[in-house]
């Protein structure tokens, strides 16, 4: 397996690569992206930073590519729905750099209250301007957050070693943990209320787009200052330039930016009240070392045993956790390839309930491992881990995960129950020994059935010698039988039987047993 390391990562990440065995290593850290183009079916694996793009047209012409690693949290510059149809895992280091853009958040803020790099200026235009660049203390001042995920939270924890009263908004963290914090959550409107600073800490989306705008400034303490090392595109930049002029903000610092580099003709390189600084958040020494190792191993991972850590697209499955999830993820997948090929019609839902110890595990894995297993069987084009739900979701298939707490006669219980326009079906497995799946319900019908190799699979009146004519039918047709496998409802109502057999028969066998006079129907199935 071939992987391209771009972008100038840390030779560290080179380093960790070339170790596992069965994966070679190019570094191009000047790749152009016609290059990329010309080249991408080289490649199992890209490694990247900021400047490389994954674009639509690129992953058209991918059909190598099976995992994209951001050095880094942002991942603008990969087009990760495109991906997902493609199958192509994306992954960041969202960890890597946690520490150093907290810093950096915390160096512009103390840079700001004390105007460092206008004074810095000054002086190297040979002037001494002290008065002109009093600067306020920050000690005893209020600093709000926007968001306190893992940088906020390095925010909030400096700044109160700095002596700084701490609120935040962010309706995603309880008061408990905010009180371990030591932070004091408020509304919205009372954090552009209260704050002397505010630093802004939550991601990129539709919801948070021009989030700080021009009503929000109407807001806002009058002298506020504002930082945001978060993302451009978070702040309305021509409103936070209006707002400056207006006296609403007293100062800004700005790591991002809508477009970047910003454009001659942005407002905010002509104000004297704003410090700029070219995305340097990550740009540190150790937090480059940290997301290169982070990103090699996770590449490393992923292309030798599988795991998935810190992917955007499919669910992470942690190494320490794969152990206990990987012999439900293949029940999962067994289950909904069986009753991907049993089905009849144009699927409408799928509900997958998840009874016992599995329910308290994170089951997403499970879950896309079964919409994988059955449309693998119904569609024409590949599904994979990856693009399962994306498929589903192009097609209308409504998907329902249920944590159940009903009761079940095994330590762990999956069941899927799909709904097309004209029925309904069911079926249940669990996990037999350490990790042996087995189908333990076929709709109305209880069985034990081995989910392995050839499956014939009758549904039958429930009279005495059906089973022989069917063992005797097989003989004949030359099919060996390995298991055979029960579920009846009451005497003389129906009944099932799945028959683990050698391999399949032909189709003229399988219209013979069909035409038995009390099999209802008869279907082949491999797993």
């Amino acid at each position: 397996m071939k992987v391209l390391l771009t972008d100038n990562l840390s030779d560290v990440a080179r380093e960790i690569l070339e170790k596992a065995e069965g994966i070679e290593v190019v570094v191009d850290n000047k790749i152009s992206p016609e290059d990329l183009k010309a080249r991408i079916n080289e490649f199992d694996a890209i490694a990247l930073r900021s400047r490389t793009k994954i674009t639509a047209d690129l992953l058209e012409d991918s059909e190598t590519l099976k995992v994209v690693g951001r050095a880094g949290t942002g991942v603008d510059n990969i087009d990760v729905p495109n991906a997902s149809k493609k199958g192509v895992i994306v992954m960041n280091t969202p960890g890597g750099n946690t520490i150093t853009t907290g810093e950096h958040a915390i160096a512009m803020l103390i840079s700001l209250s004390r105007n460092v790099p206008q004074a810095t200026a000054s002086m190297k235009a040979g002037a001494w301007e002290k008065k002109k660049f009093q600067g306020t203390e920050v000690t005893g001042k209020t600093l709000g957050i926007l968001g306190v995920g893992n940088i906020g939270s390095v925010v909030a924890s400096r700044a109160q070693g700095l002596k700084m009263n701490v609120i935040s908004y962010d309706p995603f963290i309880s008061e408990e943990a905010a009180e371990k914090l030591g932070i004091t959550l408020v509304t919205l409107d009372e954090l552009y209320a209260q704050s002397d600073f505010l630093s802004i800490h939550v991601p990129l989306l539709k919801e948070t787009k021009n989030m700080v705008d021009k009503a929000a400034f109407a807001k806002m303490k009058k002298g506020i200052k504002l930082i945001n090392c978060a993302r451009g595109g978070i702040v309305n930049e021509a409103d936070l330039a209006g707002a400056i002029k207006d006296g609403i903000v007293s100062g800004a610092a700005l790591d991002v930016f809508d477009e970047e580099p910003p454009p001659a003709d942005n407002p905010l390189l002509s104000l004297d009240e704003v410090i700029l600084t070219p995305h340097l958040g990550a740009s540190t020494l150790e937090a480059q070392e940290n997301v290169a190792v982070a990103v090699a191993e996770q590449i490393r991972d992923y292309l030798t045993t599988g795991t998935i850590r810190n992917a955007l697209n499919v669910p992470s499955v942690p190494a320490e956790t794969l152990t206990t999830l990987a012999p439900y993820i293949t029940l999962g997948e067994k289950l909904g390839c069986f009753q991907g090929q049993i089905l009849k019609g144009g699927i409408e839902e799928i509900t997958i309930e998840y009874c016992g110890e599995v329910a308290e595990q994170n089951v997403s894995p499970i879950t896309i491992a079964a919409i994988k297993g059955l449309l693998s069987q119904v569609m024409d084009e590949v599904v994979n881990f990856v693009n399962a739900p994306h498929v589903a979701e192009e097609r209308g298939i409504k998907v329902t995960e249920v944590k159940s707490s009903r009761s079940t006669d095994f330590t762990s219980a999956v069941t899927i129950t799909v709904k097309t326009k004209d029925s309904e079906s069911l079926i249940e497995g669990a996990i037999f020994g350490k990790n042996e799946p087995r189908i333990v319900r076929l709709d109305k019908f209880f069985i034990d059935a081995v989910t392995d190799g050839f499956l014939l699979v009758l549904h039958n009146q429930d009279e005495p010698g059906v089973i022989g004519e069917v063992g005797t039918l097989l003989g004949k047709a030359g099919v060996n039988i390995a298991r055979l496998h029960l579920g009846r409802e009451v005497v003389g109502a129906e009944a099932v039987s799945v028959w683990n057999i050698d391999a399949p028969p032909s189709d003229e066998t399988l219209k013979e047993l069909s035409s038995l006079k009390h099999i209802i129907s008869a279907k082949v199935v491999e797993l």
